[in-house]
């Protein structure tokens, strides 16, 4: 399973981005999705994840400006990134939870990530 990310790119401190994970093979409707990403020199983090039945869950960074959705209809998870800083500047990959959201203090944890995509990279300067 290869998840494929899009809507990367550069955007201007305050501005807002969209990006896409389509889900070939697996169905959105029934794992959880989630979204992390990995800062210049820094580790990779939890962001956003969404369960099968819609539960959701935020880095509290990102809480109020970051929304995660999906669309059963195209198996396609949605990361609304709003009022971005360029401390949101990173890769941004998605990944597959086959066994349900795994978090740590609410926040999606990679350890139970089962499939990863390649990522998009966000670039948030002026």
């Amino acid at each position: 399973v290869q998840l494929v990310e899009s809507g990367g790119g550069l955007v201007q401190p305050g501005g807002s981005l969209k990006l896409s994970c389509l889900a070939p093979g697996i169905s959105v409707d029934s794992y959880c999705i989630a979204w992390f990403r990995q800062a210049p020199g820094k580790g990779r983090e939890g962001v956003a994840g969404i369960s099968d039945v819609g539960k959701t869950d935020y880095r509290n960074s990102v809480k109020g400006r970051f929304a995660i959705s999906k669309d059963t209809a195209v198996n396609t998870v949605y990361l609304q990134m709003n009022d971005l800083s360029p401390e949101d500047t990173a890769v941004y990959y998605c990944a597959a939870d086959l066994w349900g959201c795994t978090t740590v203090d609410g926040v999606p944890d990679e350890s139970g990530v089962d499939y990863w995509g390649e990522g998009t990279p966000v670039t948030v300067s002026s």
